[in-house]
């Protein structure tokens, strides 16, 4: 099994477009060692020609451009792309949708059916591509009594890889019809299994907290691939940037106590890779502290061309 990450920074990608916080000012200067990143998703495959692409970012020409396995050309019009699936509504991970829109077929489209819902009512995504390709729908659904899981999923074409979705605690999205009512399937992490190695991949972009079903599954992962948003919970307030704290927006800061690095220093050996990284965090400067840091606790920062085995 097969995952390359096509993008590896939080929304607005890193440098931000309108941002000159030092990391962004510092990486178009060539004044820090960093390197540039598009917004997160990844993409899966057993056989390195069909994948399922993890979210749908804006950057998504970008990505394809960047990554030819996912271009295998086969025909005069032609894409590795089997098959969608979205974990939320959120801004940055769906409207990528709208740069698959010439594909001959309907688009396979997995979530569930809050995200559906928000893809025809409050960013209707879904309305706009039926002008275009179309979209065929398939539900990520079948939620658990407890609400810890929904129902496996296995992908016509992608043989041997089975996609458990589970829910995560977080509000809808702003255009949600849903955000003050948040509920199972707005926020979703999932766990990749590969049938043939019995090897698993648990990936959450966003978390914002820490359940036992969530830590769970981060224990029995031989790789987890999570939100490394930002180091501390104020970081953005005291650049000046937002009066909002890494909870507000949904996010676990990686520092302090009760923090990413603690959460995965208790998951046991496993590898720990973290992913969707905003453009102010300073482990994106690989000569910082903090980054250093990283290193100590055995944690990863995911790259955009970044691929893992499984």
């Amino acid at each position: 099994m097969k995952i390359l990450v096509l993008g590896s920074a939080a929304g607005g990608g890193f440098p931000q477009w309108n941002c000159n916080c030092p990391n962004c000012a510092g990486v178009r200067s060539g004044s820090i060692n960093a390197r540039p990143r598009t917004q997160s998703s990844i993409a899966v495959s057993a056989n390195g020609t069909d994948w399922v692409l993890i979210n749908a970012s804006p950057d998504i020409l970008q990505q394809i451009r960047s990554n030819p396995a996912l271009q295998p050309a086969r025909a005069i019009r032609d894409s590795g792309i089997a098959a969608v699936m979205v974990m939320d509504a959120q801004i940055d991970h769906i409207t990528g949708l709208l740069m698959l829109r010439e594909g001959k077929k309907k688009l396979n489209l997995y979530c569930t059916e809050s995200v559906w819902d928000d893809l025809n009512h409050g960013l209707p995504l879904a309305k706009v591509l039926s002008h275009y390709c179309g979209v065929e729908r398939h539900a990520i659904d079948g939620l658990a009594a407890d609400a810890t899981r929904f129902e496996p999923i296995e992908v016509p074409g992608i043989a041997g890889i089975r996609f458990h979705p589970l829910p995560l605690k977080s509000k809808a999205p702003p255009y949600s019809p849903h955000r003050e009512n948040p509920g199972p399937g707005d926020n979703n992490g999932l766990m990749i299994e590969n049938l043939d190695t019995g090897k698993k991949l648990f990936y959450a972009p966003g978390l914002g907290e820490i359940e036992p079903h969530v830590l769970e599954a981060m224990k029995t992962a031989d790789c987890v691939l999570v939100d490394g948003t930002v180091w501390t919970g104020d970081e953005m307030i005291t650049l000046g940037l937002t009066q909002k704290t890494a909870a507000d927006m949904g996010h676990l800061q990686l520092s302090g106590a009760g923090g990413m690095i603690e959460v995965l220093d208790g998951v046991g050996e496993r590898r720990k890779v973290l992913i969707h990284i905003n453009n102010t965090n300073p482990i994106l400067n690989e000569d910082s502290a903090e980054r250093a840091t990283l290193a100590k606790h055995g944690i990863e920062v995911a790259f955009d061309g970044m691929e893992i085995s499984l």
